[in-house]
């Protein structure tokens, strides 16, 4: 298989997945992190790699390497493999999974922007989600009744027990500091805006075709997901917090083996389940707006990516999210997107915008 964006959390474990079943690695793409590239090199033996960064080449200790966006796409072009893993961060995944599933290649998709931008470009599908949430929806699906109701759980981000009127003052290293998972700087601070979580219901949208999606914060990830059905029945998926339980089930068919420890109910803490504030997590306010109108992901897709570079870059406050994202959805919110061209030019043009907010 091929695994783009290797060097993440996500592209790590893959791998780890990969060696335990004997996958062979056919292509490895990182963005800058060459270090951990070589040592990926080492030890998989990739017919090709991808680095991000051109200056970067010399260093990777390859004699196929592929650059940046376009070579990345080339990259995939020569690759035989039947699965690609796309770990990629933000809209600059979009292009590769429309292009792996063109081939028709099995994509495994952990790259949200893909479905939030781009969800009606994809087949949804044939799409294998990497998302400890999603998982648990699709486990939940099996043999099941009418669907009445999908619930998604949420951590909470760093700034979950952090009063409203503190947040103004908010500074990128304490919405870093994710109380349960390590991730990337990306995601860790859409998790602190709820951001993420509007992006899982917009994923879940496209994967299950639901309409009637909801999230709910549940503080220690025991749970990841919920289905309410027509009967009056309630199921929940439960698992230890590791991601590797949702990879293996992308990348592995009928998987039928321990992949991590089941949970351990007697030693189950506390467990407590809490509304979303939306005023202080505004951004979700937009959550039944964006299943009625899926062409607002391309415009909050490409408005939050302008405000996480700002706010990382103390370019703005963290509260300046709701600014960014708002103004950007008065201004093109009317847009309707017919084709791929218009997708791409949307994000430009919002992008622009958003820099000057």
């Amino acid at each position: 298989m091929v695994v783009l964006g290797s060097t993440g959390s996500i592209g790590v474990n893959s791998l780890e997945i990969a060696k335990r079943f004997n996958l062979e690695i056919e292509a490895l793409s990182c963005n800058k992190n060459y270090k951990l590239l070589n040592e990926q090199i080492s030890k998989f033996s990739p017919k090709f790699v991808c680095i991000g960064d051109k200056f970067l080449k010399d260093k990777v200790n390859h004699n196929k390497v592929f650059i940046g966006e376009n070579g990345l796409l080339d990259m995939l072009k020569e690759c035989q493999s039947s699965k690609v893993v796309n770990a990629l961060v933000g809209f600059a995944g979009l292009k590769p999974s429309i292009l792996v599933q063109k081939l028709g290649k099995t994509l495994c998709l952990a790259n949200k922007e893909s479905l939030v931008a781009g969800g009606k470009f994809l087949d949804s599908k044939k799409i294998k989600a990497i998302d400890s949430e999603h998982f648990g929806l699709k486990f939940l699906l099996k043999d099941s009744l009418k669907i009445k109701k999908m619930i998604i759980t949420a951590s909470g981000g760093a700034f979950r027990d952090t009063p409203l009127g503190e947040l103004k003052n908010a500074t990128p290293q304490m919405a870093l500091k994710h109380p349960n998972w390590k991730m990337g700087s990306k995601i860790t601070i859409d998790s602190a805006t709820m951001t993420n979580k509007l992006f899982e219901i917009m994923e879940a949208y496209w994967l299950y075709g639901v309409k009637n999606l909801d999230a709910i914060i549940e503080k220690s990830s025991t749970i990841h997901a919920l289905i309410d059905f027509i009967d009056g029945s309630t199921t929940a998926h439960i698992s230890i917090a590791d991601m590797k339980l949702a990879i293996s089930h992308a990348i592995i068919d009928d998987l039928n083996e321990e992949i991590v420890s089941n949970f351990d109910l007697l030693n189950l803490k506390k467990m407590e389940f809490q509304k979303i504030d939306l005023e202080k997590f505004p951004i979700f306010s937009l959550k039944d707006e964006v299943v009625k109108n899926p062409d607002l992901g391309t415009i909050i897709n490409a408005a939050n990516e302008i405000y996480v570079k700002k706010f990382l870059n103390n370019e703005c406050k963290f509260l300046d999210n709701k600014k960014i994202v708002f103004e950007s959805l008065d201004k093109f919110g009317s847009t309707k997107i017919t084709d791929i061209d218009d997708l791409f030019e949307l994000d430009f043009k919002v992008k622009e915008f958003a820099l000057h907010i």
